[in-house]
């Protein structure tokens, strides 16, 4: 798929680090999939991965963490 924001780039297969706020909550996951630009690296998550990350969020919020460091897991 063509980048739609540099418009240049092509995405790969790879993974990327997303962080998530909620509250006082903050959780950064390592090695998400995502299709990532070869141009400028931009990356894009597919709706599984989201919805696995809208999971590892409320579990962390549920159990009152204030930082977090996860890798993920489908």
């Amino acid at each position: 798929m063509k980048c739609v924001v540099c418009r240049h780039g092509d995405t790969r297969t790879g993974s990327t680090r997303v962080s998530l706020e909620r509250g006082n909550t903050v959780l950064v996951v390592r090695q998400v999939p995502a299709a990532v630009c070869d141009n400028c690296g931009e990356a894009y998550i597919d709706a599984d991965a989201f919805d696995q990350l809208q999971r590892m969020l409320d579990e962390a919020s549920q159990a009152g963490v204030q930082v977090e460091v996860r890798q993920y897991a489908a």
